[in-house]
């Protein structure tokens, strides 16, 4: 089993919350050793001065985080990105939070189908959602809720303001395999 390969993986995918030594072990189910040499290894990997991550230890997790070489130029994508329009993936991950915060990152990703880490980082910068604490399952990941800029923003005296949303079954969307495009036709 390639633990290195693994490892960098589940770093990827947790982003900024990083993950605790112990939590990696559990996720791996390997010993302390093994976990050691696996670190050494993927931190020996992102010591070339060509790579622009790195891996840190920050308090007692384990995170990947962009050199500090390259804060400069981080900076000014921040700050191109910086307008105050939102596109329609902001748009539709504002609302997914909105309607069911508290909520974690992995959750809206399961919504949207797609990693909105970009976005979510994006709308916290903009102050528009911001840590509302932290979930109960495992890893602990945050939670995400609905500041008070984001209902000044959108002109809502509470959240409660939000216009209700119906869900039903369109009856005009037809079932592909009973369509005629199926192949018994």
């Amino acid at each position: 089993m390639n633990f290195i390969s693994i490892l960098e993986s589940l770093l990827f995918v947790v982003g900024d919350e990083g993950l605790s030594f112990d939590e990696i072990k559990k996720i791996l189910e390997i010993d302390d050793d093994t976990l050691n040499k696996t670190v050494e290894q993927l931190n020996l990997s992102y010591g070339n001065i060509d790579r622009g991550i790195e891996l840190t230890i920050l308090g007692n997790r384990l995170k990947l985080i962009t050199k500090r070489e390259n804060k400069e130029y981080i900076q000014k994508l921040v700050d191109l990105n910086d307008s105050d329009v939102l596109t329609e993936a902001a748009l539709e991950t504002l609302a997914i939070i909105a309607y069911n915060q508290p909520v974690t990152r992995l959750m809206v990703d399961e919504i949207r189908g797609v990693s909105s880490s970009y976005i979510i980082r994006r709308l916290v910068y903009k102050n528009l959602i911001c840590e509302i604490g932290r979930s109960e399952a495992a890893g602990r990941p945050v939670l995400y809720g609905t500041t008070d800029l984001f209902l000044d923003y959108f002109g809502l005296k509470s959240i409660n303001d939000l216009p209700s949303i119906e869900i039903t079954k369109d009856d005009s969307i037809k079932d592909l395999y009973n369509s005629k495009y199926s192949e018994d036709s």
